[in-house]
């Protein structure tokens, strides 16, 4: 039997969402059903080395 799929808390900003997932505590499979996950595809997705289009901190 599978164990229910927790509801996703509401954040009062992206840093607290960030902490959240980034906790060893929060295991994102007691979220998200993976079985039903989709692949998918950004076909018109492309490159940048422009400075002002990426990201202010490396993932």
């Amino acid at each position: 039997m599978k164990k229910p799929i927790k509801p996703i808390p509401k954040f009062a900003n992206e840093a607290a969402e960030r902490a959240f997932w980034e906790s060893p505590k929060n295991d994102s499979a007691d979220y998200v059903d993976w079985s039903k996950a989709k692949l998918a595809t950004f076909p018109k997705l492309q490159p940048t080395d422009d400075p002002d289009k990426l990201p202010s901190t490396p993932l």
